[in-house]
């Protein structure tokens, strides 16, 4: 018998606690995400990590649907998060309509797809991604000319909660899901 990967926790182990979100991934994507087997061995943290991401995908949050999840996307190709990538990327399709968009991301300085203001979002999230952040004054001025304040500071959360998410998958080596396919829906 093959031993599962470390980082799966069976189902029935779950806490009650994280028994509704399984129920609504379940629905959602026809299975219980990865990362939440893993953040259910430790149900508050996984719930304060939720609240902050919901916080940040609210329905009237200061950045739109579409510059959140290509943003999320690129952070997660930085961090080679297998399990992001695939999540970030079934996103940025479903927000954006198409999967150009999706597979011209790493490559986005050589593509006509991205307007002038995600061009400057996307400079900005690999400047705050590197190790340490080297973020440039021609950047943060660049950053003004399309985004105010506030817009920056969830930006900037934003960046960091992606950080948070693709380095604590990646280090823990959860896989990609399957979500995306060529097409950008999710797989049955």
């Amino acid at each position: 018998m093959k031993n599962k990967p470390f980082w799966v926790q069976p189902l029935a182990s779950l806490p009650l606690s994280l028994k509704p979100i399984a129920a609504i991934q379940q629905k959602h994507y026809g299975a219980v995400l990865n990362p939440t087997r893993w953040w259910g061995r430790m149900p508050r943290l996984f719930w304060l990590v939720a609240l902050f991401v919901g916080y940040l995908e609210r329905k009237n949050a200061r950045l739109d649907p579409g510059l959140r999840a290509l943003l999320m996307t690129r952070v997660s190709q930085q961090c080679e998060c297998a399990f992001c990538i695939d999540a970030n990327s079934l996103r940025l399709a479903q927000r954006s309509g198409a999967m150009e968009k999706v597979q011209a991301v790493a490559q986005w300085r050589d593509s006509a797809l991205f307007s002038p203001a995600e061009r400057v979002a996307l400079a900005y999230a690999e400047a705050v991604t590197a190790t340490p952040p080297v973020v440039t004054e021609a950047e943060k001025e660049a950053l003004h000319c399309h985004f105010n304040d506030a817009q920056i500071t969830e930006m900037t959360a934003l960046i960091a909660f992606q950080n948070l998410s693709a380095r604590f998958n990646a280090a823990l080596d959860i896989p990609s899901q399957g979500l995306c396919s060529p097409t950008g829906k999710p797989h049955a």
